[in-house]
């Protein structure tokens, strides 16, 4: 068979690429998959789908029909010369009907290089006539469409040495991809081919060859859709828990940075995924050597991360990646998705270790979106760009809105330190601990364009002590003076043109969100994180979420005035919109203990079974089989990446549920689904940790800790507040308030059994259907939950 890459060279007459061009510094993320993509289909390297922003309309051209569509992406090429579609049955319809071949460009709106090919090449008028002529020419958002993105990216992965955004494909008019890259030049290079000449070609073979084309296509769809099948096939069981465990801890400990933690060279990326996993490993296994292992790799991983430049230490939360193994030059876009994980694995850290500088960091990222990424209905936005202009009118670069120059923070730092043992202003201080020098301490290696010339990223250097030490100084007037002077450079970064900021509203990430505050709440012991989680989730249940139908909505958009508005047709939600809200929803109930946020999460999970759950080969479909009518596959994700694969967050709910009401079909699915995904994990374990941390819950005891008592009371908040201050990933959390009509004493009938001890609030914990003694008293409760 000969595959679309050997296609695409041939027709360009090109010779094989060896190792090719390195992707530019801001431009190897794969979000989904974590990994760098950087090859194109012609087998030519491409840089692909870091993110930026650039002033994309241009007012005095006429807008295409992109110009009424809700996406932010979308909105951004809407003054393109080109005949945009948006994907449907229009666009579609136009191709056979004309007979010509769809080109498909999806990327996202914080995308640098979709910027950049959008402006090199969709603003280009030679361009945009060939492909409003030749083609069909649909423009995607991914985080809008993922079903059509997880369809194609998998073609262009499977025929190309990567993938990434903006991603690119040439399709039949019944949409199966025959060609596909990520990010193309405009023109010829020495070692790149350029767009132009690309549809040129493509132009050229599909009038002369298309039958050949079209047999090609459908020889490689049908090889897809072997090759992605994930089925129970002749399985009747999962694989064992502590085989899987094993060998995922062992391939994390081979592929581990001693030094700076994380997992990889560079660029590096944070997966939580795996810190969870990681953090779950030491608590089965704490008493061994791999247990601490397990440990200290998780925990130095999340505090060489705080202390490096990914973390905004002006700003709070996270940028996207870090472009070296130090963590310290960043890709400076944030991601909703990224706060939310990141929160509930400081959380956690602080559970195990008792530090609260990880506390802290969570509080922090928390702080972020609260003032960054919120919209005042309780709603969450999408990102922040990487790039804005330096100054008001200037081209943006990436990173202006978050580097210093030694000469600015100088003289926003002016102010001599008392009582160091040499001379010493507040600037020279606070240069020393963060790392910035005259010169800037950005490599010229990873600032190709030469963009961040004599910029530093703000970096821990060192710690509290030692920058104490250092100037004779005390630690806490160091904590204070460093505190004082990162609040005077953020005052002074309000100036500054900010990032853009896409203001799409996705149920999935909502649903992270919502995770993130309760779970941080909780173990904090903040109410006031809490109710954010709580206006998060009224925010879904009001804008995203249709009564009449039971369905999630995948997107909600910030209108003007700050209202909300949907598109028409409304864009229906996804396998992991559902999954992640219901995870919020659990995690907000055992937060809040507000048993109608439990209820609406069965009521979605029974919609999530009906639209989505394989009857035949178990596990869940990441798109409804009609909203997906017409693609070529129909998916399920089988990869934990930046975010985990909404089936091993379904394994999970499913066993928090039955734990929830004993409905046995529950753990049925839970046990099919992770029976479906056996060989995936089989071959690596280390794709889906966060799967095979489900198949460890299910295959140990589950606990079910009651706490009988009034919701209210404050010998119930203690007995809770002691279960939350304890990392114990394996259970669920009841509050038993002694009314037999209750949602949960209807759902599990031995809760009625359970009685309150000398009329106190009474905690029990009980597995495989046996409860403890009533406990009284937290410090006991801890001792019996964490021996």
């Amino acid at each position: 068979m000969l595959s679309a890459r050997a296609w695409l060279g041939r027709v360009l007459l090109l010779p094989r690429a060896g190792a090719g061009l390195a992707a530019s510094r801001r431009g190897s993320s794969s979000r989904d998959k974590d990994r760098s993509a950087t090859v194109s289909s012609s087998s030519v390297p491409m840089p692909a789908g870091g993110k930026g922003s650039r002033p994309s309309s241009t007012p005095q051209r006429v807008p295409n029909r992109l110009i009424h569509e809700k996406s932010p992406y979308l909105l951004q090429h809407a003054y393109n010369p080109v005949d945009w579609y948006p994907w449907g049955q229009e666009a579609f319809d136009k191709a056979r009907k004309e007979n010509k071949p769809i080109f498909l460009s999806v990327g996202y709106s914080t995308c640098h290089w979709c910027h950049m090919m959008e402006e090199e090449s969709f603003q280009n008028e030679e361009i945009g006539r060939l492909l409003s002529e030749d083609f069909v020419s649909v423009k995607v958002d991914r985080e809008e469409r993922p079903d059509v993105d997880k369809v194609y990216m998998t073609f262009v992965q499977a025929t190309s040495s990567g993938g990434g955004w903006p991603m690119n494909v040439w399709l039949t008019p019944n949409l199966q991809p025959f060609v596909g890259g990520t990010y193309f030049p405009p023109e010829d290079g020495l070692t790149r081919v350029g767009f132009r000449t690309v549809l040129l070609r493509i132009r050229e073979q599909w009038k002369q060859n298309k039958n050949a084309l079209l047999e090609n296509s459908q020889r490689v769809t049908t090889a897809l859709l072997a090759r992605s099948e994930i089925s129970v096939g002749d399985r009747q069981l999962p694989p064992s828990a502590a085989t899987m465990n094993s060998r995922c801890f062992q391939q994390l400990d081979e592929g581990y940075d001693e030094e700076y933690g994380g997992f990889a060279e560079a660029p590096k990326f944070p997966t939580p995924v795996i810190l969870s996993f990681l953090f779950s490993y030491w608590l089965s296994h704490r008493l061994t050597q791999d247990g601490s292992r397990a440990q200290q790799m998780a925990l130095h991983t999340l505090k060489m991360m705080a202390n490096g430049g990914i973390r905004d230490h002006v700003g709070q939360g996270f940028h996207r990646y870090s472009t070296d193994r130090q963590w310290h030059v960043p890709h400076f876009e944030k991601m909703l998705y990224d706060q939310a994980q990141l929160a509930v694995a400081y959380s956690q850290a602080f559970q195990i270790s008792g530090d609260e500088f990880y506390s802290d960091v969570a509080k922090d990222i928390l702080q972020y979106v609260t003032r960054s990424l919120s919209h005042r209905s309780g709603g969450f936005y999408s990102a922040e760009d990487a790039d804005s202009p330096p100054e008001r009118g200037m081209r943006p670069k990436e990173g202006a809105y978050y580097v210093w120059t030694v000469k600015e923070v100088q003289q926003l730092l002016p102010e001599p330190v008392l009582g160091a043992t040499e001379p010493l202003t507040s600037g020279q201080l606070f240069m020393k601990h963060y790392g910035l020098t005259e010169a800037g301490n950005i490599s010229p290696s990873q600032d190709p364009k030469g963009e961040l010339q004599g910029q530093n990223v703000l970096t821990v250097r060192y710690s509290l002590e030692l920058t104490a030490a250092r100037f004779g100084l005390d630690v806490e007037a160091v904590r204070t003076l460093l505190n004082t002077g990162l609040e005077k450079l953020f005052q002074a970064r309000k100036h500054r043109p900010k990032p853009h900021l896409d203001s799409k509203m996705l149920a999935a990430w909502n649903g992270l969100m919502v995770s993130g505050y309760a779970v941080t709440g909780a173990v904090l012991g903040q109410d006031r994180l809490i109710n954010y989680a709580t206006n998060g989730a009224k925010f879904l249940k009001r804008h995203m979420f249709d009564v009449a139908s039971g369905r999630l909505m995948r997107t909600c958009y910030t209108g003007s005035g700050g209202t909300v508005e949907h598109s028409n047709p409304p864009c229906w939600g996804f396998l992991e919109d559902y999954a992640f809200v219901v995870r919020g929803l659990l995690d907000l109930y055992e937060a809040s203990q507000e048993s109608a946020w439990l209820e609406w999460a069965l009521r979605l999970q029974d919609t999530q079974d009906r639209l989505f759950w394989d009857s035949q080969g178990g596990g869940y479909f990441c798109s409804e089989a009609e909203l997906g009518a017409g693609l070529p596959l129909r998916l399920k994700d089988d990869q934990d990446g930046a975010e985990p694969s909404a089936n091993s967050v379904s394994a999970h709910n499913l066993l928090r549920l039955h734990g929830f009401t004993g409905h046995k079909d529950w753990m049925d699915k839970c046990i099919c689904l992770l029976t479906a995904f056996s060989e995936r994990m089989r071959r690596v374990p280390v794709a889906l940790p966060e799967m095979v941390r489900a198949l460890s819950a299910q295959q140990q005891t589950l606990k079910q800790i009651v706490i009988c008592g009034d919701r209210q009371a404050k010998d119930t908040k203690a007995l809770v507040q002691c279960v939350h201050s304890v990392y114990i990933p394996n259970k669920v959390l009841i509050l038993a308030d002694g009314d037999p009509s209750s949602f949960l004493s209807r759902q599990l009938p031995f809760l009625s059994t359970l009685r309150r001890l000398e009329d106190q609030a009474t905690a029990y914990v009980c597995e495989n259907q046996a409860c403890s003694m009533p406990i009284t008293d937290p410090c006991e409760l801890r001792k019996l939950l964490h021996p």
